[in-house]
Parts: C-alpha cells; structure tokens; sequence
C-alpha cells in the first residue's frame, strides 16, 4: 500500500492488515484502525504512526521500520519525484532546495564513511527502482542519451527538443538522465508536445536568457519555471539523474524524476527502461560509456531481442570519438547488426528509430 487512500480501501474491504506492505503512509490519523486490526507479518515501511500503535503493531508480529528523522529525503518513499518537489524552497537559492541539501548529505555521509548512511541511501535506490518500474508498466520508453555541456539558444538544444517533442507525439516516453544540456531539451520536447509548434520557440527564446546551470543553478531553475508556470500541464516524460554527479541539478522539464545516489544503478537501470531504442547525441565520456552499456547487453541479447541504437552526427561519432567503426565491428552478424544505425542530422533520429523498429 502506497497511499491513504489504498490503505482504507483494504481495511475497508478485507478487516486486515495481516501480511500486507504499507510504504510511506502517514497513518498518524489512523490510530484507532492500528490499535483494532490485525497487522501479523505486516511491514510498516517508514509510516508516521502514534507510540501506541506502533507498539501495538510491533507486538502483534508486524516489522515497524519508523521513519529516520532530520533526512533531506525519505528513504522509504513510495513514487519518484516531481520537480516542485525537488525544487521546493528555490524561492530562497538552489541551496536551500531538497535536491542540494540530499547532495549536501550525501557528500557528508560519503565522506564519514557511514554503514547507517549507505544503508539509507540503498534502502531509498531500492525504492526509487521500485517506483519507476510500477510508473512504466506498459510503456514504450525511448532514452535520449547526450551531453550536459549542450547550452540552451544554441541550435543543438533546439534540435534536441524539436526530437523530444516528436518522439512523444509519436507515443513513446522519453527517458534522459535528468540533467542539463541535451537531456534537459530532449524533456522539454516532451514537455512541448501537447502545444502548438510556436510554443517551444517562445520556450526556446525564454530559456536562452540562462543558458546553463553554470554560475547559478538557481537562475537556471527559475527560468525553467517561468516556462512551466506559463505553459502548465506539459506533456510527461521521465528524468533519471543522481546525486553522484551533484554539481549537475535535475531538470525540472520530466514530469517524473527517479533520482539516485548511486550512478552505476541509475546508468544501468536507464538503458535497460528503454525498451523502444536509444538515441545517442554528441557526449562526451559519460555518453561513450552509455553506448557501450546499452550495445553490451544487444550484443548477448541478455534482456532478449536487441533494442535499437541511432547515433546522431556522423562526425562526432566517426571522427572526433569514433565509437561508430567499434559499434559496427562489434555487430558484426550478430542479430544487433539490423538495430543500429548512424544519422547525421537531429532530423533524422526518429525516421531512423523508427526504421529499426519496424
């Protein structure tokens, strides 16, 4: 059970709590139920509750794990972020924000050296995993990998939400890393989507006035807000960053944030999410890293039939990084050799995903 609502429903419907799972519900307003209900082998996970019905629960058989006070985050939680929600205090700068004070704690515990520390971060990774998993059931999920150096106004961010936007008009969620750059415009392509053409010029031209998250992640922010508060109720998509990479603030253009502090399990978990493809724009380490992750497992089909792979800009991908030649080579007459494919233009990317869907 994931919410109050849930959690009456089934003391309404069945008298008991026996067995069942309830994650980060408040239930200090349902004393009465806890204190007259079975909860054998129940599992209270970071639940507000009173004294007595915790006591009450944890001597009927149920594991009562209580909520871990002065945390920035709540380990426990039941559903991935929302931007207000990671932006929350902007109004007062970036540092005040939830997102920079769960970094901030993070680089203490990290440093400390903290088993406490690990165990919470693990325990919230687990439910961040486990929240974006119910949110996709179903879903035909494109990732957008790219750099975060891509500076908003400039004619590559252009293109990259002009590929968002298109790729959720076709029907497929959009999946970044949740950062800036690249990943941003991709979410505010999707985020455009629902809006006539003209809308995401205007955006375009009100996001310019800050191009990047560098100096000020705040100036930053607002200026993703001010588009936001003008154009309400945007389209969805998905944003997938980490901690790990701190210094790099989330987007607030995906609707859904699954943030992470461990990298390695946001990496992994991004690319295997992208059930419909991959489009790789010109990166740097991070996204040469990326390619090879995502063709590791087409190549040993180890999460069944290959997922398509677009490389966009034949030169940065055959010249300047030439991860193209490895990836051919790497095909060879393996099935993953029909599912990849290198575009040069922006334009071209989602004629080619769909192509190698076909």
């Amino acid at each position: 059970m994931e919410s109050l609502a849930e959690f009456d429903e089934v003391v309404a419907a069945h008298g008991t709590l026996a067995q069942y799972r309830i994650q980060a519900v408040d239930l200090t307003d349902r004393t009465d139920v806890l204190l007259t209900t079975d909860t054998t082998g129940a599992v209270f996970l970071g639940c507000p509750m009173s004294p007595e019905a915790a006591a009450r629960a944890g001597a009927s058989g149920a594991l009562v794990f209580p909520p871990v006070p002065d945390l920035p985050f709540d380990p426990y939680r039941a559903f991935v972020y929302t931007p207000g929600e990671l932006f929350d205090s902007l109004d007062a700068g970036y540092e005040a924000t939830p997102d920079a004070c769960s970094y901030a704690w993070f680089q203490q515990t990290r440093a400390d050296g903290d088993i406490f520390g690990s165990m919470l971060r693990s325990i919230h990774d687990d439910a961040v995993s486990d929240a974006l998993d119910e949110l996709l059931v179903g879903a035909r999920v494109v990732g957008v990998m790219g750099g975060h150096a891509m500076a908003r106004g400039t004619a590559e961010y252009a293109g990259a939400a002009r590929l968002g936007r298109e790729l959720a008009r076709t029907g497929f969620t959009v999946a970044t890393g949740g950062g800036p750059g690249a990943m941003e415009a991709a979410n505010l392509g999707a985020y455009a989507a629902p809006f006539d053409d003209g809308m995401l010029d205007e955006a375009l031209e009100l996001l310019a006035k800050a191009p990047s998250f560098r100096p000020s992640v705040t100036d930053w922010a607002r200026a993703a807000f001010e588009v936001r508060e003008r154009w309400p109720d945007g389209g969805p998509s998905v944003g997938i960053p980490t901690w790990f990479y701190g210094h790099e603030p989330p987007n607030a253009f995906a609707a859904h944030i699954a943030k992470y502090f461990a990298n390695a399990t946001r990496e992994d978990g991004l690319l295997a999410r992208s059930n419909a493809g991959v489009v790789f724009l010109p990166g740097a380490a991070g996204t040469v890293q990326e390619i090879f992750d995502n063709a590791t497992p087409n190549y040993y089909e180890s999460r069944g039939e290959p997922t398509p792979m677009v490389l966009v800009n034949e030169a940065h991908w055959s010249e300047k990084l030439p991860a193209w030649q490895l990836l051919t080579s790497l095909a060879g007459e393996r099935a993953m050799a029909s599912r990849i494919a290198l575009v040069d233009r922006i334009e071209q990317a989602s004629q080619a995903l769909k192509r190698l869907t076909s």
